[in-house]
């Protein structure tokens, strides 16, 4: 991590724990928006903006997702890093389709960091939105990027989609809460415990939420309301990193996700989307996780597993 600007110790997964061992994950700590009013000036420009992102991120993965669907491609510019966590954290290299840092030719995340901030204290994190022209980070935390994108870049969008549409706020809200406590941030709580105490408590907690999508899908199609929204996206990220990393190195195994039909069949309507099979390159995921020594230190990847619903993504 970074401490006053400066790379002080190799990357570890697990951020901070409490007394009995339960994974802490840390605050963002850049959290601006864009608009007119916006003190710093940052303005919705085409051009203006790149979007750094890893594949095998959820939290990256669900700005990818928002920036395709709202049709953003032409006015945010992408750059993917590589998926295999090093000493130094997240990589640009070019391998396997990832990119070259070409803005700010940093070689590491964290470099990005300390141009932003030459005294920054913290983790370096995707997704990061930076803005050219001010030569700073936006914003780091992936949910604020989202309704930026939904929100603040609506007028540049070339897809007439509401993300967090009007009269169903509050319902989003509630249904965010309950997914990123017990599903987005309860897998890593699984995976990252550091007590058999604090393990069993977010897996059941895992696998309580994948009870409650399960009921809540049998009679819907969608998460929140008739319609997709950000709450679809949230789910979705870890859904579809589920089996691939999750259930093995995670140890979240308590069911596969056949035990879930409704959800089984959400998450391949949700795969049908092109803006959502884009974000998913299982490759990437596999590597990313299983390059966490913490967890796998022979740093072997597993041949499987064979997925039924993500054929269509290898066909492609």
């Amino acid at each position: 991590m970074l401490v006053n600007g400066q790379w002080t110790e190799n990357w570890q997964p697990v951020q901070k724990s409490d007394a009995d061992g339960r994974f802490i994950r840390q605050h963002s700590g850049f959290r601006d928006r864009i608009g007119a009013d916006n003190a710093k000036g940052f303005t919705a420009e085409a051009g203006r903006y790149q979007l750094y992102v890893a594949y095998i991120c959820p939290w990256a993965c669900r700005t990818l997702i928002a920036l395709r669907l709202k049709g953003l491609e032409d006015v945010i510019d992408v750059c993917a890093v590589d998926p295999r966590l090093g000493d130094q954290g997240w990589a640009f290299t070019g391998r396997d389709g990832t990119d070259f840092d070409r803005v700010n030719g940093a070689n590491y995340m964290h470099e990005i960091y300390t141009l932003a901030d030459p005294t920054h204290t913290g983790r370096a994190t995707v997704p990061v939105l930076w803005d050219r022209k001010t030569r700073t980070i936006v914003n780091n935390e992936s949910s604020d990027i989202v309704r930026i994108l939904d929100k603040d870049f609506a007028a540049l969008a070339t897809q007439d989609i509401d993300l967090r549409p009007a009269g169903l706020e509050a319902e989003i809200d509630a249904v965010n809460e309950r997914l990123y406590g017990g599903f987005n941030n309860g897998v890593y709580r699984a995976g990252f415990a550091g007590t058999q105490k604090a393990y069993e408590e977010a897996v059941a907690e895992v696998f309580g939420t994948l009870d409650w999508m399960e009921e809540r899908l049998a009679h819907a199609d969608w998460l929140t309301g008739d319609r997709l929204t950000e709450s679809d996206i949230r789910a979705f990220v870890t859904l579809v990193r589920f089996e691939l990393a999750y259930y093995s190195l995670f140890k979240c195994n308590l069911r596969p996700l056949s035990a879930y039909p409704a959800v089984l069949a959400y998450l391949g309507r949700l795969l049908a989307i092109p803006a959502f099979a884009a974000s998913v390159r299982p490759d990437h995921i596999k590597a990313g996780y299983y390059s966490i020594k913490a967890l796998n230190p022979t740093g072997i990847v597993p041949a499987g597993p064979e997925l039924d619903y993500l054929e269509p993504l290898r066909a492609a």
